[in-house]
């Protein structure tokens, strides 16, 4: 398993969210860069980060930090938010960008993720984020009122894969994460999923680990200073 540290990007800034509620946005880290670095130096392999402005109005504003991290540090990078079209997925990838999670627009145009997957493979993930099992879009403000898990099938069977699956009530708080629900993902789909929301200690890497999860975003709890990073990334290999 792996653990991937995360850099959620507003107007420029490092900053984190309590349960996507744009309104709780507080500055974690002053430079992107660093905060990379510093990842990178703890014995990550992949940086989780978030277009949070993205997310919200489609416009990539923060893809210049994204390109500046990788340049910099040449940190692996997985990115999301405002990810909507081909032309999107290549501009990202043009970053040097590893992954690309599709989010919203996996909902609202299933053929992007069809024809992504086909063009580029391994390189495209589903984030799905959920709230009381169904699926939120435009940066966790629209609840579609579909079922998390019948989604997750549906992405599954176009090729798709890694799911990103984000439990909103548990992000943020530092208060665990969903077990129950990611079980019955793990029961539900064969591709590789992260976990992502609540991820605090090492008890609960441990238990992610031994679940048969593949890798689990860690955001507030490594800036808080919660989560060791370095002794999550050894023990979740």
């Amino acid at each position: 398993m792996l653990i991937l540290p995360a850099i959620d990007l507003k107007d420029g800034r490092c900053v984190r969210l309590l349960r996507g509620d744009f309104d709780t946005a507080h500055t974690v880290a002053d430079s992107a860069v660093d905060t990379a670095r510093s990842f990178l130096t703890a014995g990550a392999e992949l940086i989780h980060m978030v277009d949070l402005d993205g997310a919200k109005t489609g416009a990539g504003k923060n893809r210049e930090v994204v390109a500046q991290v990788i340049r910099e540090t040449g940190a692996r990078v997985e990115l999301g938010g405002g990810i909507r079209t081909m032309d999107d997925i290549e501009a990202v990838l043009a970053l040097g960008v590893s992954r690309v999670i599709i989010g919203s627009a996996a909902v609202h145009n299933p053929e992007l993720v069809r024809e992504a997957v086909a063009r580029y493979g391994e390189k495209i993930a589903v984030g799905i984020d959920a709230l009381n099992g169904t699926v939120r879009t435009q940066g966790w403000l629209d609840d579609e009122g579909i079922d998390y898990l019948d989604f997750a099938r549906k992405m599954e069977s176009f090729g798709v894969q890694t799911i990103i699956c984000t439990d909103i009530a548990k992000d943020g708080l530092q208060e665990g994460p969903s077990f129950a629900s990611l079980k019955a993902l793990r029961e539900a789909v064969s591709c590789a999923i992260v976990a992502s929301g609540g991820v605090t200690t090492l008890d609960d890497v441990k238990t992610l680990r031994d679940m048969g999860i593949d890798a689990a975003i860690a955001g507030k709890a490594v800036y808080s200073g919660a989560l060791d990073l370095p002794a999550a990334v050894q023990l979740a290999r």
